[in-house]
């Protein structure tokens, strides 16, 4: 029974264009997080590079003797200056911080003064300069002001006061406003990454489906090439055996009744070679009718096949073979099932007349539920299937293709002195 849907799956069009739609989500995910990443690193860059300019361009040229001190008119001088310029875009938060811990300055006046131990890499800046980035612990103390923001990212650099001591200057961004960075730099990407894919999956697609219908109309030629070659191969051994029957075996058959009854009128001397004559006939007429039938069998029908089959394996039977052939009804059989169950065995009974020397045949054909099989074995003497001698089988190993075509199944077991036994089973 064929499942509804199970033949467009196997067609290479639709799992070409499943395992690419499969292949351009794992690559859209994967581009996707990677594009990420160098998205985010990207926004970070930006966010790097606006902390410095306010640290160096901004807060470092106005800073003025007594702020690190923490003198009121410097903290108040400095925050007219540079708030309205610190305080920009992005920015949601400065903090400037001693190696004390203590902030000696921030746009949140309440942190003015306090102090709260610096990590190992704020330290680390203080030190030897540069620049980094980090998501801000929104459960520290010193952020306690930020609690209502969604995220932030902290970038901190080194600045140095007018007395020459290095402070850390402390910039938030909201994460939020790095994320929408992220998203503006990775949207060109993935526009380009997918649609590329998705050109390349379309424009592959396509070419498979010309190259698949291409083949397909190829298979269908060559299939109907070969039918048509059976066909003429069918007629013409129809024709040869319609001659051979009209004109040979008729003559045959005319010239062995002649003989026979021009030797019942002559005396026994004479008698006795004419029967002999006649016998030699009458087995060259035997012969021919086989042949026949082996080149053309008449009637090759589910009705018909027992007594092809019996034409079939009368030769056997006329060299002592014991013949039995056993055909249960079929019910309805396709023609062409009836045709290669008769060139099969006709194929296993040639081989075991030329190389069995067995003494006993049987042939069987019977209906097994949607299945036809036919059994050929015989005693002879039997080969190894594994080792096949020259010119031996070589016509079954040809017949399983065909047997295979029709999701049937070809099976020859045999061994050395046991005989052999063909079995074949075929769709009806």
């Amino acid at each position: 029974m064929t499942v509804p849907g199970l033949s467009a799956l196997r067609s290479p069009v639709t799992q070409f264009v499943l395992t690419g739609l499969a292949t351009l989500a794992v690559l859209v995910l994967l581009t996707g997080y990677l594009g990420g990443r160098a998205a985010r690193d990207e926004a970070l860059v930006d966010a790097r590079a606006t902390t410095s300019v306010l640290a160096h361009s901004v807060a470092e040229p106005e800073m003025r003797r007594g702020l690190v001190a923490g003198d009121a008119g410097a903290v108040d001088q400095f925050d007219r200056m540079v708030l309205d310029r610190l305080v920009v875009g992005d920015v949601r938060r400065i903090k400037i911080w001693d190696r004390d811990g203590r902030i000696i300055y921030s746009d949140e006046a309440r942190l003015i003064g306090e102090r709260f131990a610096l990590d190992g890499e704020e330290l680390e800046v203080l030190d030897e300069g540069g620049t980094e980035a980090e998501v801000s612990d929104l459960a520290e103390p010193e952020n306690r002001f930020e609690a209502g923001d969604q995220g932030l990212v902290e970038v901190y650099t080194r600045i140095e006061s007018p007395e020459g001591e290095p402070l850390l200057f402390e910039a938030y961004f909201s994460s939020r406003d790095i994320e929408a960075r992220r998203s503006e730099v990775l949207a060109p990407f993935r526009e380009i990454t997918v649609g590329a894919l998705l050109v390349l999956v379309a424009v592959a697609t396509s070419m498979l489906w010309v190259l698949t219908r291409r083949l397909t109309r190829a298979g269908l030629e060559r299939e109907r090439l070969l039918r048509s070659a059976a066909t003429a191969s069918d007629a013409e051994r129809r024709r040869v055996a319609r001659d051979l029957h009209d004109g040979v075996v008729q003559d045959l058959a005319g010239t062995t009744f002649g003989v026979a009854a021009l030797a019942r009128e002559l005396p026994p001397p004479q008698r006795e070679r004419l029967d002999e004559a006649a016998g030699s006939l009458r087995t060259s007429l035997r012969a021919l009718r086989s042949l026949l039938v082996e080149i053309h069998p008449p009637g090759l029908t589910a009705e018909g096949l027992p007594s092809a089959l019996d034409d079939l394996t009368a030769p056997a039977a006329a060299e002592g073979v014991d013949v039995q052939v056993h055909v249960s009804p079929l019910g309805d059989v396709h023609p062409d099932v009836v045709a290669l169950v008769w060139r099969v065995a006709q194929e296993a009974v040639r081989n075991t007349l030329r190389h069995a020397h067995a003494d006993h045949l049987r042939v069987s054909v019977q209906s097994e539920g949607d299945s036809i099989v036919l059994e050929v074995a015989d005693d002879g003497q039997g080969f190894d299937p594994d080792q096949p001698r020259p010119g031996t089988h070589y016509g079954l190993r040809g017949l399983e293709s065909l047997v295979r075509d029709t999701g049937g199944t070809l099976d020859v077991s045999s061994s050395p002195g046991a005989g052999a036994r063909v079995v074949v089973r075929v769709p009806r």
